[in-house]
């Protein structure tokens, strides 16, 4: 028994429009027509059919099917490639999934850059919001080096200072530079690429820069900016002095 075009797309489990590309594009081969004309596929080509709709289920485009079906050298090239291709996207995938965990465990997460997870509740919105568009910018190193930096507990001058308020007196303001001067120093001590964060970008100069003065006038208030640039004068200083 003979089937019609539609049938055997029913067989195989694809669309009448499908079986009459591969015949287009010489992949499946038309079968005799009847004394009315019409086609009469038999098991040779439903084989064939299915067989290309495996290959095709697995991600290989229509034009590289002969060149598999030829079992040569070409033929697993493309399989070892496609291949390669798919293990890239499930290892994308797998990534995507644990920052959806992440997420979906604490939403907060979201403010953070891939794998400061942990910092969620121990950094301000304003420190969080800082470093994730300091991870436009920054090397995964230094990216890095950030992190462990964070993960230290938090003094008690820096979290004054990141509750200090836009309204702070002026003294306030200077006696928390003071104390804040030699943990800063201490900190580019012990990370030295925070003494020049344009070594440790990934952009340019320039971009680097605006990004950087942005975000800080973005994210901290009037009294934190005068604070910090009290603490950059006093390093400044003691650089001089130095020298």
């Amino acid at each position: 028994m003979a089937w019609s075009t539609s049938q055997l797309a029913e067989l195989a489990g694809t669309t009448l429009k499908t079986v009459r590309h591969y015949h287009k594009t010489g992949l499946l081969d038309e079968p005799e027509r009847a004394a009315n004309g019409y086609k009469q596929y038999g098991v040779k080509h439903l084989v064939r059919l299915l067989r290309i709709r495996r290959l095709v289920d697995l991600g290989l485009p229509l034009s590289d099917i002969p060149s598999v079906e030829a079992a040569d050298e070409r033929g697993e090239q493309i399989l070892r490639a496609l291949d390669a291709e798919l293990a890239a996207s499930i290892e994308r995938q797998q990534r995507v999934r644990r920052e959806l965990a992440a997420i979906l465990d604490n939403r907060a997460s979201i403010d953070l850059p891939t794998g400061f997870k942990t910092l969620v509740d121990d950094l301000p919105k304003a420190q969080r919001s800082l470093l994730l568009a300091y991870s436009s910018i920054l090397t995964p190193s230094a990216m890095s080096a950030i992190q462990e930096q964070l993960s230290a507990p938090r003094s008690d001058v820096a979290a004054q200072f990141e509750a200090l308020p836009a309204d702070a007196p002026e003294d306030v303001r200077r006696q928390l530079g003071q104390r804040l001067a030699p943990e800063v120093r201490k900190q580019q001590k012990d990370h030295p690429f925070l003494r020049d964060l344009q070594a440790s970008s990934r952009r340019g100069g320039a971009i680097t820069q605006s990004v950087v003065v942005q975000a800080l006038a973005e994210f901290y208030n009037e009294a934190q900016l005068d604070v910090l640039r009290r603490v950059h004068a006093l390093l400044s200083e003691d650089d001089a002095a130095g020298a």
